[in-house]
């Protein structure tokens, strides 16, 4: 065999060579260094060189200043009622939000589609047109604010119309994220802890919500996320009064048409600084819960 090797190369036969071991790996996107250039531009126009600016305009202020203009007591009254609304209402999106998913994904009823195309309706629709309609909803005058105030149950233009808002505007995140989590879930698993003898609490707690929990936590982080910058379906249900219902994105705007640019940037240095905080925690108890699932897998 070695013979005919040899006589084949002296005779000026071409052999094919060996594959090397090590292939150079195929790059999906080409140009990978112009897309990369293009993707840091975008995101310094976008996000880097906004979030810079405000921080050097904030920085011409005096810590005295800063600190007078971030913890006034309408300040830090807007902080609680815009972070509270925004925790409940994500909260509440994180239960009925996977019970509205629930139902779409498992259950067959006449008017799903429309119910289904119901759940984007916060996404199409301007806040501004969602403020006016939840006003006229439950004012005093509204369809059903005239029998619930003669009840004591006063929404509108309290800091119970703000959450009211805040959930209709957050749903849909959850709803969004849970449902193609629970449409690909394993349906054998389910019927192997039947077969077990597992009732259906322990099937939910333990097969069913160890695989979709990473999914309600992303709906939770971005119904959150959304409620605290909300403005133009907070300000028609709010009522604004200064201390009771009136939000921090509004104290913005109020310093802003004042021209006290600095105060406006340095409460939202704050704004930004704890939302970023929040969504770390949350993105943490994502990874947390992602290792742990895996672990017990």
């Amino acid at each position: 065999m070695s013979a005919l090797i040899s006589g084949a190369s002296s005779a000026g036969v071409a052999l094919p060579q060996r594959a090397s071991a090590k292939r150079t790996p195929q790059r999906v996107l080409p140009g990978f260094r112009l897309t990369l250039g293009y993707t840091v531009l975008y995101l310094s126009l976008i996000v880097l060189i906004p979030i810079t600016a405000l921080f050097f305009k904030t920085f011409t202020l005096t810590w005295e200043q800063f600190v007078f203009a971030v913890t006034s007591p309408r300040v830090m009254a807007s902080y609680r009622l815009t972070f509270g609304a925004s925790l409940i209402a994500a909260l509440v999106n994180l239960v009925f939000g996977l019970l509205l998913a629930w139902v779409l994904v498992r259950y067959k009823f006449p008017g799903k589609k429309i119910v289904d195309a119901l759940v984007d309706l916060p996404f199409a629709l301007p806040t501004a047109v969602a403020g006016i309609s939840l006003t006229a909803l439950l004012a005093g005058n509204g369809w059903l604010g005239q029998y619930l105030e003669p009840m004591g149950i006063k929404l509108a233009f309290t800091p119970a119309g703000v959450v009211i808002a805040l959930i209709f505007v957050g749903m849909p995140f959850v709803v969004r994220t849970v449902q193609p989590v629970l449409e690909d879930a394993e349906k054998e698993l389910e019927e192997a802890a039947t077969a077990l003898g597992a009732n259906r609490l322990q099937i939910f707690t333990k097969v069913i919500f160890p695989h979709i929990a990473p999914a309600l936590l992303t709906g939770f982080a971005m119904a959150f996320a959304r409620a605290i910058g909300e403005y133009g379906s907070v300000i028609f249900i709010a009522g604004n009064m200064p201390m009771i219902s009136e939000i921090t994105p509004l104290i913005i705007i109020g310093k802003l048409e004042q021209y006290d640019y600095a105060g406006a940037t340095a409460v939202a240095v704050v704004m930004l600084v704890l939302s970023f905080v929040l969504l770390l925690v949350i993105n943490a108890l994502q990874t947390w819960q992602r290792r742990h699932t895996g672990a017990s897998s």
